[in-house]
């Protein structure tokens, strides 16, 4: 070897910015460079000579990096780019990472010399690369649900064992039940809820305070400190620390714990704070520095995001809850031939509801819908298209024509948000509604019902047997279809139960051809919310899911009077002393009964003189006293107030100041007038 060869390879032990040590086959340091034995706090000359582990002093595990230097001289496969960690006797208080790489060496003949072993310092790239893997394992596992409390709890279970050896997540507690955040500074007397704690530690962990616990801090400490500034603070902790006598318990916690560094973050939005991050390190961890807060920072931030939409979503849900729960029904209208019940499985966004509607002649209209999409736009709609069919129903119209009318209210709902700006949400959602309206008759034992793409009842027997009628199905509201709705009547059997549901329950199912309807009545006679209840358990019908049943009932036959009338101006003294003769029997009290007298009088009397025979007069004790009276003819009466001098055109102003409500109904062949009183 010349000394041009000597020179350079000495220049390469003692230049070269990678380690650089060869090893015979015994693994004993035959040369090494001495930058990097310097930096270690070792001698060349106290290298030379010694064998694996005693020459890896700084390895995180020199006998894992033995073993790998004894697979590359036995196997002759070399090994390149292998990470190990140590912490040098230089600076014992960080943690290092070095990238080794091995192979081994012959001479020309083949013989196996020994192993050249090559190192250099990759810390900074390690740790770049574990903040990213942080901050990338945050992004995708925290903010996964609407849940501020579980966002908090996936931040700390994300950032601990890895990043921090315990970590603390505290959110102001006016926020987490949804209302606005407040502004930075954070006063003093503002209290923070405790939501999240994990700690690497095993067994029970020491904590300061239990999640759920909400209480002030004190001040002036580092997390007031951060909260007020929105800057995040790097403490190293000792027991010295003056800040931590303001809060005892913390001190003790963070003091049980072996604590020696804490990194104290804001979760801050716009100016706006949501809480706070307490992150620490114990043991042998390193202590945080400025790159850590780098990290913390970005963690922060994006949860800090998810949890304003998750409080968002809360504050959204509580106004639609609330908005829900005093549009719909609180409980079922009692009807004295109709037993109803009614469940709504959802989280209360939605667009469903349902409605039982007392109508004239004990008759009861039952109303299942569901308005597209959620939150409040659903549950305003909702709210408006239930208004509407209360209104349409006190009119006596049949229900395929109060559809009709619905539609178009719809319709116009939906014209209303088509024309909205298309940078508004509502703009890409098209509005439209399905709903099924019937009205149960308990004279007749009828049941007529009306569909807008909506299924129609499921109907059980009292015998068991349960059967969905075949009936026409309309055009969903505020479609574009232009087609008339149909009305099906069907006869129903007392004590049968009618079943309205958005979605339908199934009468049968592929497992043993009987749906959860037929299972729930197979017990026999069962009270209708046992019943309900039943269905709810065995049917699950989603997140948005609404059921109306109603059991039906016999209407007591003495508590309805019919007559036939003779069409002649004898006719109206007939019907009032008939009515006269019924109401003695039936206890009505005497005031009551005078003014049932002049409300029949006068209703038989537009009739004789308007209308066409046969005639019928209808009294029903029900909740109300209702007076009807039927003729054939369509002419529809008008309430007008007639002059001082006029004769005649008083009826119908003397029924509508005697009567709590009056108004016309029309069927097939002809129409009814009715009134009703409130009875003492």
């Amino acid at each position: 070897m010349s000394d041009a060869d000597v020179a350079m390879l000495d220049a390469l032990f003692t230049q070269s910015p990678l380690g650089l040590r060869l090893l015979d086959t015994d693994l004993r340091v035959v040369r090494a460079d001495s930058a990097a034995a310097s930096k270690h706090g070792v001698a060349v000359e106290d290298l030379v000579g010694r064998r694996f582990p005693d020459s890896a002093r700084g390895a995180a595990e020199p006998e894992e990096l033995a073993l790998l230097v004894r697979r590359v001289l036995d196997s002759g496969v070399p090994v390149m780019g292998h990470v190990v960690r140590g912490r040098p006797p230089t600076d014992p208080g960080r943690e290092r990472a070095y990238e080794v790489s091995a192979f081994r060496l012959h001479d020309p003949r083949g013989q196996v010399l020994g192993v050249a072993l090559m190192g250099v310092e990759v810390t900074d790239r390690e740790k770049a690369r574990a903040h990213a893997a942080v901050i990338g394992a945050v992004r995708e596992r925290v903010g996964r649900t609407l849940d501020a409390l579980v966002t908090c709890g996936d931040l700390a279970d994300t950032l601990v064992p890895g990043f921090a050896d315990i970590a603390v997540v505290e959110v102001v507690d006016s926020m987490a039940r949804g209302d606005e955040p407040p502004l930075a500074p954070l006063p003093a007397h503002v209290p923070l809820r405790r939501v999240a704690f994990r700690s690497s530690a095993d067994g029970d962990p020491p904590q300061a305070y239990q999640p759920g616990d909400v209480r002030s801090l004190p001040a002036p400490t580092p997390y007031t400190q951060a909260l007020s500034d929105l800057r995040p603070r790097v403490v190293t902790l000792h027991p010295g620390l003056p800040w931590l006598a303001t809060d005892p318990a913390r001190a003790d916690a963070i003091h049980a714990s072996g604590a020696h560094s804490l990194l104290a973050a804001p979760l801050t939005l716009q100016g706006t704070v949501l809480g706070l991050v307490s992150l620490y390190r114990t043991g042998k961890s390193d202590p945080y520095d400025e790159g850590d807060v780098e990290v913390v920072l970005a963690a922060a931030n994006h949860t800090a995001l998810c949890i304003e939409n998750a409080r968002r979503y809360a504050r959204e849900h509580t106004i639609a809850t609330t908005l829900q729960r005093g549009l719909l029904p609180r409980r079922p209208v009692s009807h004295t031939a109709l037993e109803t019940a009614f469940m709504r499985a959802t989280d209360d966004r939605g667009g469903g509801w349902y409605d039982t509607i007392s109508l004239s002649s004990a008759r009861t209209a039952l109303v299942v819908g569901k308005v597209s999409g959620e939150g409040i736009n659903a549950t305003a709609t909702m709210g408006q298209l239930r208004t509407v069919i209360r209104s349409l129903a006190e009119s006596g119209l049949e229900p395929d024509e109060l559809l009709a009318r619905l539609n178009d209210t719809a319709t116009l709902l939906a014209e209303e948000r088509a024309s909205l700006p298309p940078r508004d949400p509502l703009y890409r959602e098209a509005l439209t509604a399905s709903c099924v309206y019937a009205v149960y008759d308990p004279l007749t034992e009828t049941c007529t019902v009306a569909t807008a793409g909506h299924p129609g009842p499921v109907i059980a027997y009292p015998d068991g047997t349960v059967a969905l009628p075949d009936m026409p199905t309309g055009p969903q509201l505020g479609g574009a279809e232009d087609i008339p709705f149909a009305t099906a009547t069907v006869k129903i059997l007392e004590g049968s139960v009618l079943a309205f549901s958005s979605p339908p329950i199934p009468v049968t199912d592929a497992s043993d051809g009987s749906g959860p309807l037929q299972r729930a009545l197979a017990q026999g006679e069962r009270p209708i919310h046992d019943l309900c209840d039943e269905l709810r358990y065995t049917h699950d019908a989603g997140r948005d899911s609404v059921l109306l049943l109603a059991r039906t009932r016999p209407f007591p036959a003495d508590r309805v009077a019919t007559w036939q009338l003779d069409d002649d101006p004898t006719a109206p003294a007939t019907a009032r002393r008939l009515a006269r003769a019924q109401l003695r029997a039936w206890n009505v009290d005497e005031d009551a009964a005078y003014n049932t007298g002049l409300i029949v009088s006068e209703l038989v009397t537009n009739v004789v003189r308007y209308g066409s025979p046969p005639l019928e007069l209808r009294l029903i004790n029900d909740r109300t006293l209702t007076c009807e009276v039927r003729d054939t003819s369509p002419a529809a009466p008008h309430l007008r107030h007639a002059r001082t001098i006029d004769e005649g055109g008083r009826g119908l102003f003397i029924i509508a100041q005697l009567a709590h409500v009056w108004g016309t109904r029309y069927t097939a062949d002809g129409k009814t007038i009715w009134t009703e009183q409130a009875l003492p």
